[in-house]
């Protein structure tokens, strides 16, 4: 009856005028082909995003934990784009903090006419016009300015140390008086009043902390200068580190390098002509004045980074898009084998593979768009309710206006997108090669093996390494980084080749090890990302943990010590000029604070007094060094360098042995007047050596650590006198008797006795002590000997410890920890995935008589599996690495003028042992969070 019903019905009429056209079709005039599958395109598209939205809500745990993974990078990438960008301050921002209430701040720079930049930020004087060195007073200022204008003096950076018990602690600090009006609004007072009387004292909240004290309480200047009473909390909007506030009463700080600064008020405001003016007096201006180029923003332009800087962050970040890809890939491949037989219904209602691929895109556009806006929404608002606390323990200073960095947060949107679509791009790829039959039985078949795979990837791992090595040897960082990228893609793609060889091996090994191996080479679009992911991040680790171990090693190696170890130097600053202490005086510090020690003085050459010092204006400069001999000057140049043979013979050549890397020391004098007193506490000598070079001395001549310089028994002086004017220079030479000691320096040393230093017309000043001490003083006893000696002039205390202390744990332990715990959660998503996915063969142990605690460990194998070879993987592409660059790095040094110290092959055990230990706790995290109870499903006919 419906036959006949259908065939009864009439057709439809058309009922348009016969003077209109029918419809164009879909592709417009010329049939349109083209464009009907665009449109066939785009609403496959929109059904395939249906799909996906429908089964992200049907598998919420699966979605949760990609959104999870996508979200959690977007969440911490929004909140440093908006928090960077709200630290960036605009011309106007800036220049509204630096003037405050006033008009204009001067900086009196030089005595003659200078030329500074738009914003008064810089300038320089012109040619043949000197730096001003004199102080100024408020009424020269004021009398270059417009009548009824008033100026405040700041001293923006002055230094100041506070001791605690034995230590001091340092300070930035600012000198002015906040009880004026015009200065008023360059700080914040947060509580109690401005510092006014010279034992008055202001901090802010975080030197606050670090003194551990509160107002009312009392801090000790390291100087010896009387206490200062902490009188209020005062915040500057820009440093909000610790920082002190000074009165303009007090003392200047010993060793303070503070620029005396003038913020003024002007009756009638800025003139056009003022800036002009003030320059033609030396005076920089700094107000608020239009850009000259509106288009660019002079708070933005120290923001700009160069094309290298670019392509290192583009790099990196995709090494992070790499490593969340690898991540998440495992997700989208267990969803894409759960929905097998769905698609598979695809295929038989006439779905071909570019509908199955979509499908399965889809849903990492649909997760990819839910991760970023959630985790943009969260970084965001997260940003925004953490500005305090990110201005104050990580920028140190407060922010601008709010904003929301538009441009970043739409780059970081597309990426976690662009992520999304990576991750379930190889699904995609697999599903659309499924067999239908298989998919519609539910049996699970393992893709076929190409070999193409494991070619391309060790085609790429080869070029990578290659790449990296060019990179390195030519210091062209990003090329270095590409190089990484494309090594670290040739061990993704050969990963799953590598998992199916091990499979094979797995027969001899017992029943849940066995059964681990075998559904990782059958799920190797789940295992393989993971294992990747795992090496991935151990790989970085190691092979940053090696550079710097290596770096550490050759740091140590060209340290060269001053002194002798366990030795104290005490020196003197510009101001302690002929006010040193007796010897005696310090003796007697040094007998009650150190352990036994020698207290000798050190004098240092200076240029002696001019014969006629009525016709000298300006002050001299003198310099003393030890001239080598005709036979003794390397015979090679520079540019023989290119020559690996030359190379060869200038290491071999003592005469060469300036072009070799000299290494660094903390802190030594290079020529000292002393007829062989200090001898023994400055080199550490032989006593029988120091005997001869003190006869040496007596007898006029001067003593030398370098051998170069002795000839025939004798050493050439030569002083260079050197005045503040052009064309002053001249050198006097004088030859002394000699001698060579060898001590326990690493430094060239030359002493002159008095005799000899006046020879080439130099006289002796006193610079400081040295202390030969029969133990190395701890820092306790450093300290109280420094504050004792602070009371009697202003000096510094110098003790050779060795190498300066720079210890690269807590770099290597924070690598580890990062790679450890990326190494834990890929092994946990994987193996959560694999009991999910395994459940009919726990199914079938079950049914054969497995006992229960078969699944844990079945559970613990699958983990070992992941975190165990994406470990050993890790370590070994690391060490690789590391070891490529390192080799590269010397490569250059070899073939650099002067010849530079090479770089070690240093291997970090500590972050080695801390990856070794990982993948048992992932292997004992899977087992003790693994149900034991084995699933038994019936078939329901």
């Amino acid at each position: 009856m419906s036959r006949k019903r259908a065939a009864t019905v009439p057709a439809r009429r058309d009922r348009r005028p016969a003077d209109v056209p029918p419809p164009a079709p879909a592709g417009g005039i010329d049939g349109g082909p083209r464009q009907r599958r665009i449109v066939a395109a785009l609403r496959s598209w929109r059904t395939a995003l249906r799909i996906a939205r429908r089964e992200a809500g049907r598998a919420r745990g699966r979605t949760a934990l990609v959104l999870a993974m996508i979200a959690l990078p977007v969440l911490a990438l929004a909140f440093a784009a908006v928090s960077y960008d709200m630290s960036r301050l605009t011309r106007a921002e800036r220049i509204d903090r630096q003037l405050g209430t006033a008009d204009v701040e001067l900086f009196w720079r030089a005595d003659g006419p200078l030329v500074q930049d738009a914003w008064g930020d810089t300038g320089y004087p012109r040619e043949g016009v000197r730096h001003r060195n004199r102080p100024v007073t408020a009424a020269e200022l004021t009398a270059q300015l417009p009548a009824g204008s008033r100026v405040g003096e700041v001293r923006w950076w002055v230094m100041f140390e506070a001791r605690v018990g034995n230590r001091r602690v340092p300070f930035d600090g600012r000198q002015l008086d906040l009880t004026d009006p015009l200065l008023r609004g360059q700080a914040r007072q947060l509580a109690g009043r401005p510092p006014t009387a010279a034992d008055e004292i202001g901090l802010n909240r975080a030197a606050l902390r670090r003194l551990h004290v509160r107002p009312g309480d009392r801090v000790t200047p390291a100087d010896g200068s009387g206490d200062r009473t902490v009188v209020g909390v005062v915040e500057f909007p820009d440093s909000l580190g610790p920082m002190v506030t000074l009165p303009p009463t007090a003392p200047m700080p010993v060793d303070s390098q503070g620029d005396m600064r003038w913020l003024a008020d002007l009756p009638d405001g800025v003139d056009p002509g003022l800036t002009d003016r003030l320059n033609a007096r030396g005076i920089t201006v700094a107000a608020r004045t239009p850009a000259p180029n509106p288009g660019v923003d002079a708070g933005m332009l120290n923001a700009s980074v160069s094309a290298e800087d670019a392509s290192n962050a583009v790099l990196i970040g995709g090494l992070g898009l790499l490593e969340v890809v690898l991540l998440v890939g495992p997700a989208f491949a267990v969803g894409v084998r759960r929905r097998r037989r769905d698609l598979a219904l695809v295929a038989v209602a006439g779905g071909d593979a570019a509908h199955l691929r979509r499908i399965v895109l889809a849903d990492g556009v649909v997760l990819g768009c839910a991760g970023a806006a959630a985790g943009l929404a969260l970084g965001v608002v997260a940003a925004i309710a953490a500005r305090p606390l990110t201005e104050e323990y990580v920028f140190q200073a407060r922010f601008g206006a709010y904003h929301i960095f538009p441009a970043a947060l739409a780059a970081i949107a597309a990426v976690a997108v662009l992520a999304g679509v990576l991750a379930a791009l190889a699904p995609a790829w697999t599903a659309a090669r499924q067999d239908v039959l298989a998919g519609l039985a539910g049996r699970r078949t393992s893709p076929p093996h190409r070999r193409r795979w494991p070619l391309l990837g060790a085609a790429l791992t080869a070029g990578g390494a290659a790449v990296a090595a060019l990179g390195a040897a030519r210091s062209v960082t990003p090329v270095l980084f590409a190089g990484l990228v494309l090594g670290e893609l040739g061990l993704v793609f050969a990963t799953p080749t590598l998992v199916g060889l091990l499979a094979r091996a797995g027969r001899w090994l017992p029943l849940a090890p066995r059964v681990a191996l075998r559904d990782a080479s059958r799920n190797r679009a789940s295992a393989a990302p993971a294992i990747s992911a795992v090496m991935a991040a151990v790989a970085g680790s190691v092979a940053i943990g090696v550079y710097v171990a290596s770096d550490d090693a050759r740091t140590t190696a060209n340290y060269r010590p001053g002194l002798p170890y366990g030795h104290v130097l005490v020196v003197g600053s510009d101001a302690a000029t002929g006010t040193l202490p007796p010897v005696a005086r310090v003796a007697e510090v040094a007998a009650a604070e150190l352990p036994p020690s020698a207290v000798t003085r050190i004098d240092a050459p200076v240029c002696s007094a001019p014969a006629a010092p009525a016709a000298t204006t300006v002050e001299d400069w003198c310099d003393v060094q030890a001239e080598l001999p005709p036979g003794q000057t390397c015979p090679y140049e520079a540019r023989q360098a290119r020559d690996a043979a030359v190379r060869l013979r200038v290491r071999a050549d003592p005469r060469c042995v300036d072009w070799l890397s000299g290494g660094y020391s903390s802190y030594s004098l290079s020529s000292v007047v002393d007829d062989g007193d200090a001898l023994a506490a400055l080199t550490g000598a032989a006593p029988q050596e120091i005997a001869a070079a003190r006869r040496v001395l007596r007898a006029g001549g001067a003593v030398v650590t370098d051998p170069r310089y002795f000839l025939d028994g004798r050493v050439t002086l030569a002083a260079t006198r050197t005045r503040d004017e052009p064309e002053s220079t001249g050198t006097v030479r004088a030859t002394v008797p000699g001698y060579v000691l060898r001590g326990e320096t690493g430094v060239d040393q030359l002493v002159l006795s008095h005799a000899a230093a006046a020879r080439v017309g130099l006289a002796a000043s006193q610079v400081g002590y040295v202390l030969a001490t029969d133990a190395v003083p701890t820092p306790d006893q450093q300290d109280r000997f420094d504050a004792e000696l602070r009371r009697l002039a202003p000096l510094r205390v110098v003790v050779e410890r060795g190498r300066p202390d720079t210890d690269q744990r807590p770099i290597l332990l924070l690598l580890a920890i990062v790679s450890g715990l990326v190494t834990v959660g890929a092994a946990a998503v994987a193996t959560g995935l694999a009991a999910a996915e395994g459940r009919a063969d726990l199914s079938t142990l079950a049914a054969v008589g497995a006992s229960p605690r078969v699944r844990r460990v079945l559970s613990l194998c699958q983990a070992g599996v992941i975190a165990g070879l994406g470990s050993a993987l890790g370590i070994a592409a690391g060490l690789g690495t590391a070891v490529i660059v390192l080799a590269a790095t010397n490569r250059r040094y070899a073939e650099a003028w002067p010849v530079e110290e090479p770089y070690p092959v240093v291997v970090p055990w500590l972050t080695l042992g801390v990856l070794v230990v990982v993948p048992l706790v992932a292997m004992l995290g899977a087992g003790l969070f693994t149900r034991s109870r084995l699933a038994v499903e019936r078939r329901l006919d």
